[in-house]
C-alpha cells in the first residue's frame, strides 16, 4: 500500500538550507491525531534547497539552490513511499533564487523562479517526463527604493501565477511594486504594474479562491495590502494596509510568508523577530480583515508555514524546529499541539496529497 493512502497522517516535504553533502530536502509525516512529526526520508546533493513545490498530478518535486548562482532541480516522486529520483538541474540565470511557483494553463505548464538577489526572473519549460526542458523567459527588473540597506537594486521574491495560469504576479521587495506579467505559451510578457507605498518591501502574494482579491506581505514596513482584482483586466487596486503585528511590539521584525486558510475565509501570515503568526478573519463582501489574532511559534524565525485541514506546521529556520497548531476551522484561532520536529535550518514546508496538490481550496458559498 502507498504511503500516499494513508487516511490518519499527511505526508509533506520540508526544504531546508542544506551544506554541500548534508541532507537537505526531507519528507515527513504529520500524525493527523496528534500532530506529532516524523522524518520518513531525506535527500542530499542541493545546496540550499531552501524552496520547494510539488506537482501531485505529475509527481514531480521541484526546488531551488539558493546560491549565488543560482540552480534549480526536478525531482520524480516515487509513488510508493514517497522517495525522490533527481532528473536534472539547470541554472536559474542569476543570484539566490527563493521562490517557484508552477503556472499550468491546460495541459500545458511551466516552472517559475524568482532570483531574489540579482532581481530577475525566469520561465522554465518542462518535458513531457516533468523534467525542466529549458529557458522559457528571463525578465530582468530595474530601479531600487528608499531603503538604502535592503532596496538598493531589484529584488524579486516570487511570482504566484493566476488559476487558470495566464498571468503571473511578482512581488519586487527592492522597487515596492508587484509586475504583473501575461505568460504567452510560457513566455513573461509585462502586462502592468502596482505600485506600494515607499520601503513596503513586498515579498508574497495570495490570490483569494473567489479570484476577487489578493493579498500581498510586506517584509520591510511590517504590513499586509489587500487588492482587488480584476480578472479579465489582469489589474491589482490596493484596497487598505494592515499591521502585521500588535500595538505595543517596539522590537525588530520582518514578515515573511502568508496563506489562506482551506475555505477561504481566514489569512494567517508570519513575523520573523515576533516570532508569531497572525490571523485574520477575512470579510466576504469586501475582502478586508479584520480580527487580528497572534501566537507565538514556539521557535525562532518563522520563515514559512503550511495550513492544513486542522493543523498549521510552521517552520522556525533559526531554531531549527517545525511546531504543529491546531486549527480551529470555525474561528480559524491556533493552538499549540505539543509537538515539534527539529530540522536543522528548516526553511519551507510543502504538503503533499496524492489527489491534488497544496493549495486546494474549497469556496465557501457565502463569498
Amino acid at each position: 500500500m502507498s504511503i500516499f493512502d494513508r487516511t490518519d497522517s499527511r505526508l509533506f516535504y520540508a526544504g531546508s538550507y542544506a551544506e554541500p553533502g548534508g541532507p537537505g530536502i526531507y519528507l515527513c509525516e504529520l500524525d493527523l491525531r496528534s500532530g506529532a512529526m516524523r522524518i520518513l526520508g531525506q535527500t542530499d546533493g542541493i545546496v540550499n534547497p531552501s524552496f520547494v513545490i510539488a506537482d501531485m498530478d505529475a509527481w514531480r518535486l521541484y526546488t531551488v539552490s539558493e546560491q549565488s548562482e543560482g540552480r534549480t532541480a526536478s525531482f520524480a516522486i516515487n509513488p510508493a513511499d514517497g522517495g525522490l529520483t533527481k532528473l536534472n538541474e539547470l541554472p536559474t540565470l542569476g543570484a539566490d533564487p527563493c521562490h517557484l511557483a508552477l503556472a499550468k494553463a491546460g495541459e500545458e505548464g511551466w516552472l517559475l523562479a524568482s532570483n531574489y538577489s540579482s532581481g530577475n526572473v525566469i520561465s522554465f519549460t518542462l518535458g513531457e517526463d516533468g523534467a525542466l526542458a529549458g529557458i522559457r523567459s528571463n525578465v530582468q527588473h530595474e530601479g531600487g527604493g528608499v531603503h538604502l540597506e535592503r532596496q538598493e537594486g531589484p529584488h524579486a521574491h516570487s511570482a504566484v501565477p493566476s488559476r487558470d495560469g495566464r498571468c503571473a504576479y511578482v512581488s519586487d521587495l527592492g522597487i515596492d511594486r508587484i509586475v504583473i506579467y501575461r505568460l504567452e505559451d510560457g513566455k513573461l510578457v509585462k502586462h502592468g504594474e502596482a505600485r506600494l507605498p515607499d520601503g513596503s518591501g513586498p515579498r508574497h502574494f495570495v490570490i483569494h479562491p473567489s479570484g476577487r482579491y489578493a493579498y500581498g506581505m510586506n517584509e520591510l514596513n511590517n504590513t499586509l495590502t489587500v487588492y482587488a482584482c480584476d480578472v479579465d483586466q489582469r489589474r491589482l487596486e490596493p484596497l487598505e494596509h494592515v499591521g502585521t503585528l500588535p500595538g505595543d511590539f517596539r522590537g525588530e521584525n520582518y514578515p515573511a510568508d502568508i496563506h489562506l486558510s482551506p475555505d477561504g475565509r481566514f489569512l494567517y501570515g508570519s513575523n520573523r523577530g515576533h516570532n508569531s503568526l497572525v490571523r485574520f478573519r477575512i470579510d466576504p463582501a469586501s475582502g478586508k480583515l479584520g480580527d487580528p489574532e497572534w501566537i507565538g511559534t514556539g521557535g525562532n524565525w518563522p520563515r514559512n508555514f503550511a495550513v492544513l485541514d486542522g493543523y498549521v506546521l510552521v517552520a522556525n529556520q533559526y531554531s531549527g524546529n517545525i511546531v504543529a497548531f491546531r486549527r480551529d476551522a470555525e474561528t480559524g484561532q491556533l493552538s499549540p499541539a505539543g509537538q515539534e520536529l527539529a530540522i536543522a535550518k528548516v526553511s519551507c514546508i510543502e504538503p503533499l496529497n496524492s489527489r491534488a496538490g497544496a493549495g486546494t481550496y474549497s469556496l465557501p458559498p457565502e463569498i
